[in-house]
C-alpha cells in the first residue's frame, strides 16, 4: 500500500482551539459500524454526528428538542478522518455550537476515543433554521440563540454586516 494513500491534498479544516466542548455523549460501536477493513467505516462517524447533534439540543434546549415550530436542516458539512476507530475502543462525540447568525449557526463535532482522548475525526457544520410548511429559512428564535450562549458560557452572535 502506498505510504501516501491516506495523505489529503488540502490542509485539514482547522481546529477551532476557543472551543471548549461541554457536551460528550459517549457511543457504542455496533458490529455492523466496522467494514472489512477492521475499522469503522467512514459513513457511520455522520450518524455519531447525527447522535451528538440530538443530544446536544435535548441538553442545551430541551423544550425545542423536537423542534416544533422551525426545524433544521444541514446545509454543509465537513469532516477531517484523522485515525481510524477500531472496534474494541470507547469512544464519544462532543459537540458544540461555536457561532450564531441570523439564519444559521456553526456546529463543530469531534469523536474522540474516551480512554486516551484522542481526537479520531473533526467536523463542521452549518445549520440552517428552516420553516418545512414554507420551505424556506428562517431566522433562528431568540429562545435557541439564548440557550446556545448559556451553554456554551459565551456570546456567540455573529456580527451581521
Amino acid at each position: 500500500m502506498p505510504a501516501n494513500l491516506f495523505r489529503t491534498r488540502r490542509a485539514p479544516i482547522p481546529m477551532d482551539t476557543s472551543v471548549q466542548f461541554r457536551h460528550t455523549l459517549p457511543l457504542q460501536i455496533r458490529f455492523n459500524d466496522v467494514d472489512t477493513l477492521g475499522h469503522v467505516n467512514n459513513t457511520v462517524y455522520f450518524s455519531f454526528y447525527d447522535l451528538g447533534k440530538s443530544s446536544y439540543f435535548q441538553d442545551v434546549h430541551p423544550a425545542e428538542a423536537v423542534m416544533r415550530q422551525t426545524s433544521v436542516v444541514l446545509a454543509h458539512a465537513e469532516v477531517d478522518f484523522l485515525v481510524p476507530i477500531r472496534p474494541e475502543e470507547h469512544i464519544a462525540v462532543q459537540t458544540a455550537v461555536s457561532a450564531v447568525g441570523h439564519k444559521s449557526f456553526t456546529l463543530v463535532q469531534q469523536v474522540i476515543n474516551s480512554d486516551t482522548r484522542q481526537v479520531k475525526c473533526f467536523c463542521t457544520s452549518v445549520v440552517v433554521a428552516f420553516d418545512a410548511a414554507a420551505q424556506t429559512a428562517v431566522p433562528i428564535p431568540e429562545s435557541w440563540v439564548q440557550a446556545f450562549c448559556r451553554y456554551e458560557g459565551r456570546d456567540l452572535r455573529r456580527a451581521e454586516h
